[in-house]
C-alpha cells in the first residue's frame, strides 16, 4: 500500500512539472511572436494534451484498481529510465531557452540550435517523452498503460515530428545543420528513419 502512495506522489510531481512547463511555454510563445515568429498548424497539440491527462489517470487507475504489484527490480529499471527521460527533456529546454515551446513555432531566418544535447540528436526532447511514457507506469508494474500509451504516443509523435521538421526546413537552416544526425539514437541515420516514416 505504501508503494502505491509513493507512486501516486511521483505522478503528481510529474503533473505539477507539466503545469510549470505550460507556463514557460506560454512565455516563450509570446517572445517568439514578438520576434516575428509564427505558430504552425497541424501540431496535434490538443491530442497531445488529451494523451498526457489520460496517461496520468490510466496509470494511477491501473495501479490502484487492478492492484498491480510493486516489483523492486522493475521499479529500479523503470525509475532510472524515467529519470533519463527527465534529464533529456531538461537538457533540451536548457539548450533551446526561449525557443522551447509546446506548439510548433519558428522564427523565419533564424538558425536552429545546434549546441548542448542538440549536437548529438535531432529530437532529444521527444526521446525524453518516449522514455517517460513507457517507463513511468512500470515503476509500479502498470504495463497496460505503458504499452497502450507508448503506441498512441508513437503515432502522435510521428505526425508532430513531420510537421516540426517541415516547418524548420522551410524557415531555417535545419536540413543542413542536422544532416546525418539521428533523430533519437546515435548510430541510426536520419535517412533510414525518413524512409520508414513516409
Amino acid at each position: 500500500m505504501l508503494t502505491k502512495y509513493i507512486f501516486s506522489g511521483i505522478v503528481v510531481a510529474v503533473i505539477l512539472q507539466r503545469l510549470v512547463e505550460v507556463r514557460s511555454s506560454d512565455r516563450h510563445k509570446a517572445e517568439i511572436l514578438k520576434r516575428g515568429g509564427q505558430e504552425h498548424g497541424d501540431n496535434l497539440l490538443g491530442a497531445v494534451k488529451v494523451l498526457q491527462v489520460s496517461w496520468w489517470i490510466a496509470m494511477i487507475a491501473e495501479v490502484w484498481y487492478l492492484d498491480r504489484p510493486f516489483m523492486p527490480v522493475l521499479a529500479v529499471v523503470a525509475l532510472t529510465a524515467t529519470i533519463a527521460g527527465q534529464i533529456l527533456r531538461y537538457l533540451s529546454m536548457q539548450a533551446l531557452k526561449w525557443r522551447w515551446t509546446l506548439p510548433i513555432m519558428t522564427v523565419p531566418g533564424m538558425p536552429v540550435v545546434t549546441s548542448g544535447v542538440y549536437r548529438y540528436l535531432r529530437h532529444p526532447n521527444w526521446l525524453g517523452v518516449i522514455l517517460e511514457i513507457a517507463f513511468l507506469p512500470l515503476i509500479h508494474s502498470a504495463y497496460l498503460t505503458a504499452i497502450a500509451f507508448s503506441l498512441a504516443n508513437a503515432w502522435l509523435m510521428s505526425k508532430r515530428i513531420q510537421t516540426e521538421e517541415r516547418a524548420l526546413a522551410e524557415n531555417s537552416n535545419y536540413a543542413a545543420a542536422f544532416a546525418g544526425k539521428p533523430r533519437f539514437f546515435p548510430g541510426i541515420s536520419f535517412s533510414k528513419l525518413a524512409d520508414t516514416s513516409q
